[in-house]
């Protein structure tokens, strides 16, 4: 499925072409091609496995594709350096799956650490970026907590506000919204489509929930069995009854993506193959 308009050169902070990776025995790319236009939210979406986070460790230097290419704001990330890479990691922020907080570190210093690593900045300007970004997820109360006394949710808000601290070029955003309830989900969603209003923050979100995307996505990418199967607009994705859309978005377990993981016959590993009734 194609966009409404494809982006231009100038548009696009990401390009992917070709894009070729297997993990042991399993392909997870097979020579995809995608375009992250500047200043919008894409959602990469897809079954589970697909390869989601996969994509944003390569966008991000740290696996290395088989083949391809992937640029980064004009930079082939396979082709620079140690030192290079470094640079360009600190313009991009990182939302983690499992939020990845320093179990040590109170919510303050979870959030001041990319500045105290990154900067030298006066401890009254490291304060008040904090306790800014902090104010933007709810938790500026929270500051003194340490990890172990936080909700799941929590430490994802905690997790995001570290993500922004430095007001990147580019945010991935990986399963955000997992453990978060209704009033911290619409905040959250509010917040990531502030950031990319008023700063023009590239976003790149990966989630299953349809609901909470269609409501920040300018463009899903629909990935399965190593492929781009569909993307667009969520109105598009949402219109398109490819076999692919259709089980994704209704949670069918019959379609083109099997439920069950490749294995053996049942019976015979059960040891039944033969047996009478």
């Amino acid at each position: 499925m194609n966009a409404n308009r494809a982006p231009q050169a100038d548009d696009v902070l990401i390009r992917i072409r070709g894009l070729c990776t297997r993990l042991g025995d399993k392909t997870i790319f097979n020579g995809i091609d995608m375009d992250i236009p500047r200043g919008k939210v894409t959602a990469i979406m897809g079954p589970s496995g697909t390869g989601k986070t996969t994509l944003a460790r390569h966008i991000t230097g740290q696996l290395g594709a088989d083949a391809g290419q992937i640029i980064v704001d004009g930079i082939d990330v396979a082709r620079i350096d140690r030192e290079r890479l470094f640079l360009l990691r600190e313009r991009i922020g990182y939302l983690f799956q499992n939020s990845a907080l320093l179990t040590d570190f109170s919510v303050f210093e979870n959030v001041a650490f990319p500045l105290r690593q990154q900067l030298k900045l006066p401890e009254v300007l490291v304060r008040n970026i904090v306790l800014t970004k902090l104010q933007a997820v709810g938790l500026r109360g929270a500051a003194e907590l340490m990890p172990a006394e936080l909700s799941g949710g929590m430490m994802r808000r905690v997790a995001l506000a570290r993500a922004i601290v430095r007001d990147p070029m580019l945010i991935i955003y990986d399963e955000p919204f997992v453990g978060l309830d209704p009033i911290a989900l619409n905040q959250i969603l509010k917040l990531i489509r502030t950031l990319n209003q008023t700063l023009g923050i590239t976003s790149i979100l990966i989630a299953h929930e349809l609901a909470a995307v269609r409501q920040i996505a300018d463009h899903i990418y629909l990935l399965a069995g190593g492929k781009i199967v569909a993307h667009g607009t969520p109105p598009d994705l949402e219109r398109d009854n490819s076999p692919w859309t259709r089980q994704f978005f209704a949670g069918e377990a019959d379609g083109p993506v099997p439920f069950q993981y490749p294995a053996p016959d049942y019976a015979t590993q059960l040891g039944l193959a033969g047996a009478k009734a």
